[in-house]
């Protein structure tokens, strides 16, 4: 592997030892090809997430299963490409429960990363929310099968002394999952047991007691990346000075989290109102719409028929809809009641629960109380969303940069402090 040979990666040609997996030889030169399942230790390569997708030679394949040689063609940061591996992450997303405001291991983990790196607001596909195994029999470890992305790192990985596997794929399919052997997993010594957590790219395998050792500011992802370029918006309608914008919010199945952050400008809001009137919102208590908005802001998915009916009315009413917050762009911890029945959701709260009312032991129903909806659901899986503000709850800045481009289409990046999804 000391042979020097030719190469092109997008158009440019380097100098690589032959026989070098390509990942590899790519970041000698400066070159980052995202990837979840590889891991230098792990030989052969595993190939599973396809997050490394190139096309070599014309042929798509990935990349870290593949050894350079001489004459090879190598495109990486294509259009298509890009668009490609961000389909993956949002699929990834879509796919599994993916709560990141809740999961333990956000701020360290790697598929989270990749999607601030990329940019991800928001999946393009429905979320499935399946009902997923969470094993808590071991001793020592947690395996949350709902976060599983199947990378098959800790399959290959880790074993004891002995060399006996720890970790197993189980079942086939869709129903495939991975299996902790509790007699092997107790042979770990605890530092072999947290190099697995560390191995997990998302928050799948867990130590108990260890899962929030770094606190927030500290973690992993939280002081490196680059800042996100807003797109800018191409056609906004002109205003003289003396008209006012006019902009109209409203909270659905959420904590009101995001509106307390609305807020936190403090004084700056001042400034905000030279150019803002408030109209339908919870922040001026005007029930109804009085006029057409420019902008609606939408906290909260929606959990039942009120929320729907809202959504739509916001949608009829304003020019561009911005959903801001976890709750209204997956659904947030309000959709994590969707992996039990409904009908168990409310006798656990009306009829079983400790908090009820002694002797009450009945499910509210009155026609003036709105249908509770079998899932909560993410606003644009209901009404097209034209933006997307992550974060529980965003950042303020982060929250009125993106209004005020939007209305005044002014130019302005996003930090990666502000653009995050806890």
């Amino acid at each position: 592997m000391n042979k020097l040979v030719n190469i092109t990666i997008d158009g440019r040609k380097y100098q690589v030892h032959e026989g070098k997996n390509l990942v590899d030889a790519a970041k000698e030169n400066g070159i980052y090809i995202p990837t979840l399942c590889h891991f230098h230790e792990v030989n052969p390569p595993l190939g599973t997430c396809r997050i490394c997708t190139v096309v070599v030679n014309n042929k798509t394949t990935t990349s870290c299963t593949t050894k350079v040689y001489e004459g090879m063609e190598v495109e990486i940061n294509t259009p298509e490409l890009q668009d490609t591996r961000k389909a993956i992450i949002e699929m990834l997303f879509a796919e599994g429960n993916h709560f990141c405001p809740s999961c333990e291991k956000s701020g360290n983990c790697d598929m989270q990363n990749l999607a601030y790196d990329m940019g991800i607001t928001v999946s393009r596909f429905p979320h499935v929310y399946s009902n997923k195994v969470v094993d808590f029999n071991s001793d020592r470890m947690i395996m949350e099968s709902n976060r599983c992305i199947l990378c098959k790192r800790c399959v290959e990985e880790v074993k004891t002394k002995e060399g006996m596997d720890v970790f197993s794929f189980v079942n086939r399919g869709v129903k495939t999952r991975v299996h902790i052997d509790y007699d092997e997993e107790a042979k770990l010594t605890d530092a072999e047991a947290l190099h697995a957590m560390n191995l997990c790219p998302v928050g799948a395998i867990l130590v108990k007691g260890m899962i929030y050792e770094q606190p927030f500011g500290d973690r992993k992802y939280d002081i490196v990346g680059k800042d996100k370029e807003a797109p800018k918006r191409e056609g906004t309608k002109k205003r003289s000075d003396e008209n006012k914008f006019i902009v109209a919010t409203t909270s659905l199945a959420g904590c009101f989290g995001c509106h307390m952050s609305l807020l936190d400008i403090d004084t700056e809001i001042l400034d905000v109102l030279e150019i803002v009137e408030f109209n339908k919102s919870p922040l001026t208590d005007i029930k109804k719409f009085s006029k057409r908005c420019d902008i609606g802001l939408i906290e909260g998915g929606c959990a039942n028929s009120e929320n729907i009916e809202v959504l739509k009315e916001f949608r009829k009413k304003c020019d561009i809809l911005i959903g801001f917050g976890e709750c209204a762009i997956m659904g947030g911890i309000p959709a994590m009641r969707n992996f039990v029945p409904l009908k168990e959701c409310l006798e656990e709260a009306y009829i079983h629960g400790l908090t009820g009312e002694i002797g009450a032991n009945v499910i509210p129903n009155h026609e003036d109380i709105p249908k509770l909806l079998n899932n909560v659901y993410p606003c644009n899986e209901i009404v097209k969303i034209d933006y997307y503000i992550p974060g529980c709850p965003p950042n303020a800045s982060h929250i009125w940069k993106v209004v005020k481009n939007i209305l005044l289409n002014e130019e302005y990046s996003i930090t990666h402090e502000e653009f995050k999804y806890d």
